[in-house]
């Protein structure tokens, strides 16, 4: 018989989610305490958005904190513009190469 270690991490009661090593299960729940404290935080914005949007915008700004953290810093430079263009604007380039 094999012995299997499990990490579960539970809020509030409830198994959020289980895994096989302790650093893992570390950063998950820590990654649920940033999205904690950001809730009241969005929701304090009064931006007129749903409770639940609120939720997921926190749950993914606390995903994504690393990226987060240095955009606030100004180290990192989001890519405002998409990186292949839409198709309609490639047909307009090359009816404007054929003319």
């Amino acid at each position: 018989m094999a012995v299997i270690t499990q990490f579960v991490v539970v809020r509030e009661g409830v198994e959020k989610m289980t895994f096989t090593s302790k650093k893992e299960a570390d950063a998950y729940d820590k990654m649920l305490d940033i999205a904690d404290n950001l809730i009241p935080f969005i929701q304090k914005a009064d931006l007129g958005i749903d409770e639940s949007v609120g939720e997921k915008l926190a749950f993914y700004f606390a995903n994504n904190k690393d990226e987060l953290t240095n955009l606030l810093k100004g180290v990192v430079q989001v890519n405002s513009t998409p990186t292949n263009p839409p198709a309609a604007k490639k047909a307009a380039k090359k009816t404007e190469v054929a003319e």
